[in-house]
């Protein structure tokens, strides 16, 4: 890999295009100010890397207009401040596969505001109406409308969360930064921007809503609901129980004794989904992908997973490997009761049921047998009982 650390005119014209950007848009100075250059003849254009390195390809400096290279500037930091590659490393495995698609989908998330509020980028720019997109939504709503095949230019590790093959490792090249130094970057950055919207009343609405997000933060849903299924798997796996079926190491020693062994079980797992006129598929399916991802990495899979599909009455009960696999069936009321009944009534009791639901429901009585995690979709579900596990899903 070619790089260049002395002086040169493209590196002159890339600075000049980052003061410019800083002055032009004094709320992302900081952020702009933090990124390490580091000059490379295999990127193709401008990327970024975790560690706020960003790799700058002389010649695309040379052929690119300083309002441009501005507006790149803008584009590559914003990867780094919305925790692109964070988000990335939350998404299924199969959508992380397609990296390219996970870009195209980070840039629209990132150009429409960059063009909203009047940056200039290289022609060709990812963008929403390009696909026929509405403006405004985030990079994981963008995935999967998509067409198929799309292509765009690297922009990193930073992005797409994948290492490029044009980065350094992690622990070579010059200064990097810390997870703990980004985020309160990205925090002093939102500062910034309120103050920025306070003296000038002009933000782009995608910034808006991450400041916002960065300043009064919401619980990531996500993570709550991936941490619930865990830990109650962990928490049933846990258990132990004294097994004839494989006797005890020491039943040798003790002449026609047969003592038992304890065993340690894989949990069984119940989801049961609303599948009621009320709730929206959208974020049935998200919660869906959410939980029988989890439970493939805790190794609860194939017939130990139960799915329930559920409106007042029970419409489809299947065992599943794959999201795939699962038929909603109903649409009528709504009555979840019915569904964890059904899921303990099979002969294999499960020690988990987790509930997919707008919490417009019913809910028995007494705590039932076994764990229960519901994920209660939008925020004007009703708090279920006490003892039901919550995670709130926002719509």
């Amino acid at each position: 890999m070619t790089r260049r650390s002395r002086s040169t005119p493209e590196m002159t014209k890339l600075l000049a295009a980052r003061y410019r950007a800083a002055a032009d848009r004094p709320y992302l100075a900081s952020a702009l100010y933090a990124l390490t250059v580091v000059a490379s003849s295999e990127v193709p254009t401008m990327g970024v890397d975790r560690h706020w390195r960003c790799y700058v390809s002389p010649a695309f400096v040379d052929a690119t207009p300083v309002p441009e290279l501005a507006g790149v500037w803008a584009h590559e930091v914003a990867h780094l401040l919305r925790d692109h590659h964070g988000r990335a490393d939350r998404l299924p495995a199969a959508a992380q596969r397609d990296r390219h698609r996970v870009n195209v989908a980070q840039d629209c998330e990132i150009n429409d505001d960059l063009l909203a509020d009047g940056l200039r980028l290289p022609a060709g720019c990812m963008e929403p109406r390009r696909f026929g997109l509405p403006e405004g939504e985030l990079f994981e709503v963008y995935l999967d409308r998509l067409p198929p095949q799309v292509r765009a230019p690297d922009c990193g590790s930073g992005a797409h969360g994948g290492p490029a093959p044009w980065e350094l490792p992690e622990s070579a090249g010059p200064a990097r930064l810390g997870d703990v130094e980004a985020q309160a970057l990205r925090r002093q950055t939102a500062q910034a921007m309120r103050a920025h919207q306070r003296t000038r009343g002009t933000l782009p609405a995608g910034w808006q809503r991450w400041a916002e997000e960065i300043l009064e933060p919401t619980v990531d849903w996500r993570r709550a609901l991936s941490g619930a299924v865990r830990e109650a798997a962990a928490w049933a796996g846990g258990a132990v129980d004294y097994t004839y079926r494989r006797p005890s190491r020491r039943t040798p020693a003790l002449r026609g004794v047969v003592l038992p062994s304890l065993r340690r079980p894989v949990p069984r797992v119940a989801v049961v989904i609303d599948t009621s006129g009320s709730t929206g598929e959208a974020e049935l399916a998200a919660a869906l992908a959410e939980v029988t991802g989890v439970l493939r990495e805790v190794g609860v899979r194939g017939n130990r997973v139960t799915v329930l599909a559920c409106d007042a009455d029970v419409h489809a009960v299947s065992r599943v490997t794959a999201t795939e696999q699962i038929t909603l069936g109903g649409g009528g009321g709504t009555d979840m009761r019915v569904g964890i009944e059904a899921a303990l009534a099979v002969r294999e009791r499960p020690s988990i049921v987790v509930v997919l639901t707008d919490g417009l429901t019913p809910w028995p009585d007494e705590n039932p047998p076994c764990r229960i995690v519901a994920a209660l979709i939008g925020s004007a579900a009703p708090q279920p009982p006490s003892w039901v596990e919550t995670v709130r899903i926002p719509t």
